[in-house]
């Protein structure tokens, strides 16, 4: 019995029209690990799939050929001698097609990069496959995954020998959204509430398999503890894994998290030369571009300035947590996190998360505000002379005239603006102005949890966004 596939629309449709085009189709499906590339695929094809395969992690090219022709087995119902390379591989696979009636053959091929071992050949081997066959017919449609999205993107997608520009499609599979995690957290007859989710979604982002996790009947405090810090918690060593399998040499991409985690507001390419102590040359670079692909990281220009100022910054939920959290977790407490929830730091890192959940959910903000159809430009915006420091984490600059400064506070109640940090406000506000020279007009706009409080200082706010306009699409 098929599980209901939850969201994805845009992902569905699009799969059925290419399995259902005149043509053959090659699609590469990508996407960080554990975020149900594979789940869509199987429940969408795992019937109809005229051949499937997984690669193995860390085996060999025999242990790989090996894995290949048992699926070919499995598939055609036939014994297969065992090929001594992939040309061979691929060439048992074509007989195995070309026997069969007519109609679309699904091919679906999982967590390619592994089968890519050293010197295998399998990438070209793949390449005459396509290129020399199965291009040429109607009736192939190749489906390929795999996590490892760096290698995914530099040998298919940005492929520049015999693969160059074969693709005929790529999904990118991105993390639920929160009204995805809300439908999500139905399905499973799990009753939380919106602040419940977005404090879940603080942790963990919107990542299908770590909201399997969550189990019913306990609360998100309780579900964190019992995930990240019990004994035998069940995502106790999921840090490494994550990055291991989605890197190779992972332990400089981890330095650059690292950085990032400490340095909130983000680093420029230089800054973070200095301090991971990685070279300065064309490795950190693209090692920045995979982790921007992957969505650990994202790179913006702070309002008015070029693209050699631009910042990185990290706004992965889940790498964030692990540096402020999880490895602080030195006394091996197994409620770490239930005992967190009135700390400085806990404080600390929920603003700053919440900051991010608002940065993942623009689309939601604009619709609240109104301006969805009218074309904008998201930024940051941080003071070079006001002694405060004064910076402004969401700018939305507006094609209308109109610049949006917006302060994103998460609170458990209304949110208060008192006497010292409405001063604090007109400061950034004057130094915006003055140093930006800026002749658009300003609107001072607050998302929050709850909404802002009414009290002598809460005029000053033109707009407000809560996080309840987060969940609607």
């Amino acid at each position: 019995m098929k599980t209901e596939i939850v969201g994805r629309i845009r992902e569905q449709k699009e799969l059925k029209e290419y399995i259902a085009s005149k043509s053959s189709e090659f699609i590469a499906i990508y996407g960080r690990r554990r975020v149900g590339k594979t789940f869509l695929v199987r429940e969408m094809y795992g019937d109809r799939f005229t051949f499937y395969v997984t690669g193995m992690d860390n085996a060999s090219m025999q242990e790989q050929l090996l894995n290949f022709n048992l699926a070919l087995r499995r598939s055609s119902g036939r014994e297969w001698k065992n090929a001594s390379n992939w040309l061979l591989a691929f060439e048992q696979l074509i007989s195995y097609l070309e026997g069969l009636p007519q109609g679309n053959k699904i091919i679906f091929m999982d967590e390619l990069p592994w089968m890519d071992t050293h010197k295998s050949g399998f990438v070209s081997a793949l390449e005459h496959f396509w290129n020399a066959w199965a291009s040429a017919r109607r009736d192939i449609k190749l489906i390929v995954c795999g996590s490892a999205t760096s290698w995914m993107i530099d040998k298919l997608i940005n492929n520049r020998g015999g693969l160059h520009n074969r693709l005929t499609h790529r999904i990118l599979i991105e993390p639920f959204n929160l009204e995805e995690c809300e439908q999500y957290f139905h399905s499973r007859n799990i009753a939380y509430s919106r602040h419940e989710i977005a404090e879940c979604y603080m942790v963990i982002g919107g990542i299908p398999f770590y909201l399997s996790q969550m189990k019913k009947g306990l609360s998100v405090a309780q579900n964190i503890d019992r995930l990240f810090f019990a004994g035998s918690a069940a995502l106790g060593n999921e840090f490494d894994n994550l990055y291991r399998a989605l890197f190779k040499y992972s332990e400089k991409y981890v330095k650059i998290v690292e950085a990032l985690a400490i340095k909130g507001k983000g680093l420029n390419r230089l800054e973070l030369i200095k301090q991971t102590g990685l070279s300065n040359n064309g490795g950190p670079t693209t090692m920045l571009k995979e982790l921007e692909a992957c969505g650990f990281i994202r790179k913006y220009e702070p309002f008015g300035k070029v693209k050699k100022d631009a910042l990185y910054q990290l706004v992965d939920f889940f790498t964030l947590f692990y540096f402020k959290f999880i490895l602080k977790n030195r006394y091996k407490d197994e409620h770490f996190w239930t005992s967190s929830q009135e700390s400085p730091v806990y404080r600390a890192w929920s603003g700053y998360a919440f900051e991010m959940l608002c940065l993942c959910h623009i689309r939601q903000i604009k619709k609240a505000l109104g301006i969805s159809g009218i074309q904008s430009l998201v930024s940051s915006w941080r003071s070079e002379t006001s002694e405060e420091g004064a910076q402004i984490d969401l700018v939305i600059d507006r094609k209308d005239q109109t610049v949006n400064l917006c302060e994103m506070k998460y609170s458990i109640i209304e949110f208060a603006i008192d006497k010292k940090y409405d001063a604090n406000l007109r400061n950034k506000q004057a130094a915006f102005l003055a140093e930006t020279k800026t002749r658009k007009s300003i609107q001072l706009t607050f998302i929050t949890t709850y909404g802002v409080k009414p009290n002598a200082y809460s005029s000053r706010v033109q707009s407000e966004v809560l996080l309840e306009d987060l969940f609607i699409n």
